[in-house]
């Protein structure tokens, strides 16, 4: 029997973790000339749930914009295609995994935790001046998915796993080490991968724990190693000094920013938790 690799978990998994076809087929007509934005959203308007999402996120304080977006090709005038994109796959994205059974992961905790990782990404890049913003709130919300591949296709290694971590992630990646060969964020990024996603994102999510050893998108990957580990300040009962102690030298050189403006993106991002969180997730129960 061949080692089960990060890879061939994710081979064997694509039927279990695939995203909707709309989002594909978006993704299609926005690489295709042929189409235009009416076109784009003819095609959205046939999943109302997910286009009034979509439209809901544009007229948020999200974005911010003073006059109210009605379509979804004003939308993109707005916005441009790519934060379309991004948009359609972040709110496919919580409607993907519905098959893990609750006494491995609460789902609802999952995607919570999630949405406010991406938050603080997103908060920090802004902050940092890092163009294009809105790619870091899509890293930050998939940043553990590899874990959910992980619950699907390994749940008896994953809830011992998760026994003997004990509530504390910091032991989480050793273990998957030393139990499976492999942690959430190999699985993670193979996952993005064959998602056919920019390898730019793959890269990101893959290094998120050791982002000093990113060849490329260095920035990327140390922003969201911060994020991650601000967002576990609550659940590891710690605050942004000892994070901040904890991380490498480069991580602040690399992102030009300070212990004030660290703190600012953490009260931002708990002012915008729950509205952000609605928007992605209305009314939704994951189990």
């Amino acid at each position: 029997m061949p080692q089960l690799t990060a890879k061939t978990l994710i081979k064997g998994a694509l039927d279990l973790c695939s995203l909707p076809d709309i989002y594909f087929q978006i993704r299609e007509m926005i690489r295709d000339p042929r189409f235009s934005m009416n076109d784009i959203g003819l095609v959205l308007a046939k999943d109302p749930a997910l286009s009034i999402r979509v439209l809901k996120i544009v007229n948020s304080s999200f974005y911010g914009f003073p006059a109210r977006v009605d379509t979804i090709s004003r939308a993109v005038t707005i916005i441009g295609i790519d934060d379309l994109e991004s948009l359609i796959l972040a709110t496919s994205v919580v409607d993907t995994f519905k098959k893990i059974p609750s006494e491995i992961i609460n789902m609802t905790d999952f995607w919570m935790r999630s949405v406010s990782c991406a938050l603080i990404a997103k908060l920090l890049a802004k902050k940092s001046a890092i163009l294009h913003s809105d790619r870091l709130f899509l890293a930050g919300l998939l940043h553990n998915i590899g874990a959910l591949v992980i619950y699907q296709k390994l749940p008896e290694k994953a809830c011992r796993i998760l026994m003997l971590a004990q509530g504390d992630r910091c032991l989480i990646t050793g273990l998957e080490q030393e139990i499976m060969g492999f942690n959430y964020a190999e699985v993670g990024a193979e996952l993005i991968h064959d998602w056919g996603l920019p390898d730019s994102l793959a890269e990101t999510i893959r290094w998120q724990l050791n982002p000093c050893a990113a060849q490329t998108n260095k920035t990327d990957a140390h922003l969201l190693y911060l994020a991650v580990k601000l967002t576990d300040m609550v659940d590891m009962d710690t605050n942004v000094e000892e994070v901040l102690s904890a991380a490498p030298n480069s991580t602040l050189q690399t992102l030009g920013l300070n212990e004030f403006q660290v703190k600012q993106v953490v009260t931002l991002a708990v002012d915008e938790f729950k509205s952000t969180f609605d928007l992605l997730s209305p009314g939704k129960k994951f189990h």
